[in-house]
């Protein structure tokens, strides 16, 4: 059931933007537009207090509340990024703005940003984790909470990993082509 959810949720999330955006940009109602934007938080909330309430029916906690916490925590980390960025090529593409500017392409800019992304990965984790701890806590039965403890440590090593990615920007950074030198 917790699965099914997940998957209604991002499907929501997804028709919810591409509605909100309809609406502000090709529809030219802005406030409509804005208002299913923000409606799109309360995916999250229904998710977590399905999961909340399955746990408390007495479900055994397993890998489907592990991944709706790191679901939940990528929402907050990386969502307000993810909509914002639609939300320039849409009004780019449909309301006249100028086109938005991409992410710097080398160099320390590169590495600023890069690094900025990663920051979003380490809020999900710390979302996610402290999601996690409340299931946790709330379960109250160290012999159940197995399946749950084991998604921190899936949070934190996805953060590590970008970590790493990102870092590389900061270690090796891209050099911009030579003036006069074209990419064929």
């Amino acid at each position: 059931m917790i699965v099914t959810l997940i998957v209604v949720c991002e499907v929501g999330f997804w028709v919810l933007l591409a509605a909100g955006l309809a609406f502000r940009y090709l529809l030219r109602m802005p406030r409509t537009g804005l208002v299913l934007l923000l409606c799109e938080p309360l995916l999250e909330v229904v998710l977590l207090v399905v999961t909340a309430l399955d746990l408390k029916a007495g479900a055994e906690p397993s890998w489907t509340h592990g991944l709706a916490a790191l679901y939940i925590g990528y929402t907050v980390g990386h969502g307000h990024r993810t909509v914002k960025w639609l939300d320039g090529h849409a009004a780019h593409r449909f309301g006249g703005a100028p086109a938005p500017a991409g992410p710097p392409r080398y160099g320390m800019a590169r590495a600023r940003h890069e690094g900025r992304v990663w920051l979003g990965t380490v809020v999900a984790a710390g979302v996610a984790t402290l999601l996690l701890q409340i299931a946790i806590w709330y379960v109250d039965d160290p012999g159940r909470v197995g399946p749950l403890e084991n998604w921190r440590f899936v949070a934190w090593r996805a953060a590590g990993i970008h970590g790493v990615v990102a870092l590389t920007y900061l270690v090796w950074p891209r050099k911009a082509p030579a003036a006069g030198l074209t990419k064929r």
